[in-house]
């Protein structure tokens, strides 16, 4: 069965291999240590501690599978090669109806992250500002009504 690629960028893959790693060599064996532990000390019966060990191990194997995954299907996002123009990869400047100032960097889904200023190529308005540049106004229907942005930089 064929994954959908995912589109990642070298940082963001990066930073999620590292943490895969760590997952791998050194939370797998502080978990399993746990556990023998609360086994040595009270056996599997109505042991909290053995079960808070095994919801841990439960927890880090599933985001171990999730990493593993997503680092499988990346696809490196390469440097955008229109300049001025939004691709993903790219940090854009918009001022918003507010006249507010902010700053986007356009992400695949994988490591998107609205508070560090991450936005998914997928969302409302990553979609919508993919393809534009700088001076074009762009209008993003959300839940919460019609954003209008105005892009001031594409880098």
């Amino acid at each position: 069965m064929n994954q959908k690629k995912i589109l990642i960028t070298k940082e963001g893959l990066a930073k999620l291999q590292s943490e895969l790693d760590h997952l791998l060599s050194v939370r797998r064996q502080e978990i399993a240590s746990k556990i023998k532990r609360a086994r040595e000390m009270g056996g599997t019966e109505n042991n909290a501690e053995y079960e808070d060990a095994k919801n841990e191990q439960a927890f880090v194997e599933g985001r171990i599978l999730m990493l593993e995954n997503i680092v499988k299907n990346a696809t490196a996002i390469e440097s955008p090669a229109l300049a001025g123009v939004v691709e993903i990869g790219n940090k854009v400047l918009i001022q918003n109806q507010d006249s507010k100032i902010e700053q986007f960097a356009i992400v695949g889904s994988a490591e998107a992250n609205p508070v560090e200023g991450k936005i998914s190529n997928e969302s409302p308005v990553g979609k919508a500002l993919l393809g534009k540049k700088i001076g074009d106004e762009v209008e993003v229907a959300t839940p919460a009504g019609v954003l209008k942005f105005l892009i001031m930089d594409v880098s």
